[in-house]
């Protein structure tokens, strides 16, 4: 069995065959475009078990006032992210990388070179000790004359954008939340709406999955601002969001009783049982 390390987290559907399934995923990011901006929250776990829980935050900001706004998600080793968060970071202040890509696709592609000179550094390393190079990113930007756009990265440095039909994108443990974003968010969804979404989709996973936890880093970007004004980080002691878990089980519970009754045959017809196969000697 190959070696896991503290902080993998394996994306269900994307991880590599030597991947280790010992333990559990520990992340969740969720990025969500709609027609007036995005928003972007994750978890702060980086490593969750009975006995250790890591607090790492995985969102980053590039900001250049006025005319481009980057925030990146990240889940996968820290170490490999933090590199890769580096070199993006000494890039941007020098003026070079995200600070001067033409376009948001452009941007993705400068993220996505930066995993694969990441890779060169260290891949070798890694696999010669049985340990995977996982990384995924999500990035929500704007830049100057195009509208907001999310993409994901994948640790081969390709990006996969976010559609009109599929207007969100998630890492790590996504079975949970997707439900009830498939249900409601639609590109026309309001900023504020789609915040609730992602904090129910937060909800709903942490629910189903103890290893994934506050603190939620919680981020609205509004269209054409190019400028961050809303953030929030929230806690488990969070009276909003504590407000919103328990309304949610409220509504949800009354909105299942006030469904219309299920009608039976008064006196039904059972089945005939299956014939037997017959085992003669």
């Amino acid at each position: 069995m190959p070696q896991c390390s503290v902080y993998d987290e394996i994306h269900p559907r994307l991880a590599a065959p030597q991947a280790c399934f010992s333990r559990g995923i520990v992340t969740y990011c969720l990025g969500i475009v709609t027609d007036d901006g995005l928003v972007m929250a994750s978890d702060s776990r980086s490593n969750a078990g009975f006995d250790q829980v890591n607090v790492c935050r995985k969102m980053y900001r590039f900001v250049k006032e006025d005319e481009r706004v980057f925030v990146i998600l990240t889940s996968g080793s820290l170490s490999i992210s933090q590199s890769v968060i580096s070199l993006l970071r000494v890039d941007f202040d020098a003026g070079l990388g995200l600070a001067q890509a033409p376009s948001i696709y452009h941007a993705a592609r400068i993220v996505g070179e930066t995993v694969r000179q990441v890779s060169e550094m260290d891949r070798a390393s890694l696999e010669r000790d049985n340990f995977s190079f996982n990384v995924h990113l999500l990035l929500g930007a704007q830049v100057r004359g195009e509208p907001p756009t999310l993409y994901l990265i994948y640790p081969q440095g390709n990006p996969l954008q976010a559609t009109e039909d599929s207007p969100y994108l998630q890492l790590g443990e996504v079975k949970y939340g997707r439900p009830i974003l498939d249900r409601g968010i639609q590109s026309a969804t309001s900023l504020e709406v789609a915040a609730k979404y992602a904090l129910l989709s937060f909800d709903a996973t942490m629910r189903s999955n103890v290893t994934v936890g506050p603190p939620i880093d919680l981020l609205l970007y509004k269209r054409d601002s190019f400028r961050i004004t809303r953030y929030r980080r929230l806690g488990a002691s969070d009276p909003d969001l504590n407000l919103i878990h328990e309304s949610w089980e409220k509504s949800l519970r009354r909105a299942v009783e006030q469904l219309p009754e299920i009608e039976f045959d008064e006196s039904p017809a059972v089945p005939d049982d299956p014939p037997q196969a017959v085992v003669r000697p």
